[in-house]
């Protein structure tokens, strides 16, 4: 989708993909830098890890705590720090790594856009309280959603969640486990059902699909896993995370070029990419 959106607003820029181990993220991070990389983008397990190696934090990734986009600056003479774009002969001798996180609001907006689902006042179930689990639940939280249900195969980590939302929002009501009525919205924001095989996100003995007016999987490839195929047999409005991608990377590209994203090209892009459409 970067690379699209560069060729049509006609950026000599170019987006590519490297394999990092987590121990070789300082380095990788350190090189980028060096080469005068304008920014990055981090996925799992980097996000969390990159807090602690970036040298100035948004307020974005402060709150959420976990860095998915990187912006590269560099110290102006009146000793502002501004991307390295505005830097086009060459970078300065001194430069930083500010992190971002783009993935929450992304998440609200696709939910709004792909399930005409307005937050406040919701009650939800979150499935899974790692990374990506904890920024959403957080983010629904300021959304003020009037209940969250949060479930996670370590229970320590949901309890975790819960005492940062109580602190934060304590209006907002907060359950661990399974609801025991209706909910508004179920959201997957664990790994199971990326691959083949992978057991259900949820008990289906505890929880019925039925009961969820919407569902929405964070997960894009496949298009539509186990759990949404279960969801819209069940009636429930659906939507995977293709549209939260494409809204995390349109933040990103606009941190980094200075530049509107073009929405429509991005999308394109990415429907051909994962689905061949």
């Amino acid at each position: 989708m970067h690379n699209a959106a560069f060729t049509a607003l006609n950026l000599n820029w170019r987006y590519v993909a490297f394999d990092v181990e987590p121990a070789a993220l300082p380095e990788a991070i350190r090189g980028a830098r060096a080469l005068g990389f304008c920014g990055l983008n981090l996925t799992v397990p980097h996000k969390l890890l990159a807090v602690e190696l970036v040298d100035a934090l948004d307020a974005s990734a402060q709150t959420w705590g976990a860095v998915n986009t990187i912006r590269f600056e560099g110290r102006a003479p009146d000793g502002q720090w501004r991307p390295l774009r505005e830097f086009p002969e060459a970078p300065p001798p001194e430069t930083r790594a500010h992190g971002f996180n783009t993935d929450a609001d992304a998440i609200v907006r696709d939910l709004r856009e792909s399930l005409g689902l307005e937050l406040v006042g919701r009650r939800v179930l979150v499935l899974g309280a790692g990374g990506a689990g904890r920024a959403a639940a957080l983010r629904l939280a300021e959304e003020n959603v009037s209940e969250l249900f949060l479930v996670n195969r370590t229970a320590a980590k949901a309890e975790a969640v819960a005492r940062e939302i109580a602190a934060r929002r304590p209006a907002v009501r907060i359950r661990l486990g399974y609801p025991g009525g209706d909910v508004d919205l179920v959201l997957n924001a664990t790994s199971l059902g990326l691959a083949a095989g992978d057991p259900p996100p949820w008990e289906e003995r505890q929880f019925q699909l039925r009961r969820a007016r919407a569902v929405y999987d964070m997960i894009y490839r496949p298009a539509e896993t186990p759990l949404l195929q279960a969801a819209k047999a069940a009636g429930c409005h659906t939507a995977n995370g293709l549209g939260m991608l494409l809204h995390q990377g349109a933040a990103a590209f606009e941190l980094w070029t200075g530049r509107p994203a073009p929405l429509a090209v991005m999308r394109r892009a990415l429907e051909w990419d994962l689905y061949g459409r």
